[in-house]
């Protein structure tokens, strides 16, 4: 196990990195360049394209991995540095490759319209209706969950609304140095977790895609944590919110050797907060007359810095709830019956209720401060 991780994470974190380093002398001459501005934190101008180096530390791995796969495939043997756990996976691999090859594309797409919109900007009108197509076409294509509900396109429907809210949700999260890659790195290590131990066999190819984009996020965050040399933009924490969904799509968290069906809710156990706060931000928009993705202080992690605390103290704060809420995700598998896991379920929600509480302290001391 130690080697699979290492395998993944290793090549993942130094190619991000290098490409993020690059991207850092780079976006300046590519006219990348995030201003300072009343909606925003950060005082000074900082480049972007950090998303780039997040994209290539994904990419270049599963490229050279698929490949790898391959041609071990065409061997007579495969080599004696493989571990058998793993070359009885191989044909599994390039069986499953056409998915894989699917969500890369999806998501070059997404890398491409963030990348633009960074650089000109973009209606978010437009790039909503990229989502719901982009989504629409993996669903299509099997990227999809069942949810235990006999009509297909049940499974279907909400498949499509966990991608496009995911790839907005860590959008939304990338308001804060080191807010977003923290939030994904914490998620994909935890649904990594899930795949390669909690289950009755390991899901070796999602859990190695989650290592590899924990990787890339490790790297990235080298040069993203407070105070940030970098931003990863659009083009990167739309990129992880889809990897996010879809390999929590692609991946068993459940089969027929568990009991009952509770583990099922686990991926919104692990990304609790994340769409906790895309819910309460978008609500509070609609009701003041507003669209629903123009930028404001309204998160939790700005709520946090109106009560005092250091942006890098905020950030830390949400993190360890995602991290908490997680912790429940991976509680489900280690209890029996819906009586069970109606208390972790109770767990998660005293959690979003603590930050609840404290997003109401902020806006009622703001509100008090204003004239």
């Amino acid at each position: 196990m130690l080697w699979f991780l290492a395998a993944c994470t290793l090549p993942s974190f130094t190619v991000a990195y290098l490409a993020t380093a690059l991207m850092r002398r780079w976006a300046p001459a590519m006219g990348l360049i995030d201003q300072p501005a009343a909606r925003k934190v950060h005082v000074e101008p900082t480049p972007l394209g950090g998303g780039l180096g997040i994209y290539a530390g994904v990419i270049v791995p599963l490229l050279g991995a698929v490949l790898l796969a391959w041609i071990v495939v065409k061997m007579e043997s495969p080599p004696s540095w493989l571990p058998a756990e793993i070359a009885v996976h191989l044909d599994g691999v390039l069986y499953r490759a056409g998915k894989l090859w699917a969500i890369l594309a999806a998501g070059t797409l997404l890398v491409v319209m963030g990348f633009l919109d960074d650089r000109f900007g973009l209606s978010w009108r437009y790039r909503l209706g990229m989502q719901f197509m982009i989504a629409i076409a993996l669903v299509s294509g099997g990227v999809s969950a069942s949810v235990f509900v006999t009509q297909p396109w049940v499974g279907q429907l909400l498949s499509v609304l966990w991608i496009v809210v995911l790839i907005n949700s860590l959008n939304f999260l990338d308001n804060m140095d080191g807010l977003s890659g923290g939030i994904g790195l914490i998620a994909s290590v935890m649904f990594a977790y899930i795949m390669l131990t909690a289950t009755t066999e390991p899901r070796w190819l999602v859990g190695g895609c989650l290592l590899v984009l924990a990787g890339a996020l490790t790297g990235f965050l080298c040069h993203n944590w407070p105070p940030a040399k970098i931003f990863m933009g659009d083009a990167g924490s739309t990129f992880i919110g889809l990897l996010l969904a879809s390999f929590t799509l692609l991946g068993t968290f459940y089969d027929e050797t568990m009991s009952d069906r509770h583990v099922m809710l686990a991926p919104l156990c692990v990304l609790a907060v994340p769409l906790y706060d895309i819910c309460t931000v978008v609500m509070l928009r609609l009701s003041e007359g507003r669209s629903p993705f123009q930028p404001d202080k309204c998160h939790f992690s700005h709520r946090l810095t109106d009560l005092g605390l250091s942006r890098r103290n905020a950030v830390l704060t949400v993190h360890f709830a995602t991290l908490a809420t997680g912790l429940g995700g991976l509680l489900l598998y280690k209890v029996e019956g819906w009586a069970e896991a109606a208390l972790v379920v109770a767990l998660v929600l005293c959690m979003l209720v603590i930050v609840s509480i404290l997003e109401l302290a902020s806006r009622l001391k703001v509100e008090k401060q204003q004239p």
